[in-house]
């Protein structure tokens, strides 16, 4: 008579262990893929997290970068990324050295703010953008 009594005990407990050892697995299951979109250009690459003036992640803010490129830079590639939940978006495919610094531009409502980068200093470049209504 021992035995149901072990059970109603210890069944809560191996449960409760259970999902505390699946919870890791399952929150990276949830986070929300990064968007990224490859330029195809080089091997430099550019990693945005988008926040509000109050630090909360901007969803759907848009990335957008025009890369000149090639002789006489006269080839043109026009990116656009969108932020997910988190507000990270991605580039990569960057050219390793541009003859002026790309500009990103982080639009989100009727905001808007510029980021540069020059690839040749920091080819795997990071950037926190805070975008603030006046």
């Amino acid at each position: 008579m021992g035995h149901p009594r072990w059970t109603a005990v210890f069944s809560p407990l191996i449960l409760l262990m259970l999902a505390a050892c699946l919870a890791p697995v399952q929150a990276a299951q949830n986070e929300p893929e990064v968007p990224t979109v490859n330029a195809d250009i080089g091997s430099c690459r550019a990693d945005f997290t988008v926040k509000d003036g109050n630090g909360k992640p901007l969803y759907n803010a848009k990335i957008d970068i025009t890369i000149k490129y090639g002789f006489m830079n006269m080839r043109k590639t026009q990116l656009e990324a969108p932020t997910n939940t988190n507000g990270q978006a991605r580039f990569t495919g960057l050219p390793n050295f541009a003859k002026k610094p790309l500009e990103f531009v982080i639009t989100s409502g009727t905001v808007s703010k510029t980021q540069t980068d020059d690839p040749a200093a920091t080819c795997n470049a990071v950037f926190n953008v805070t975008l603030t209504v006046h």
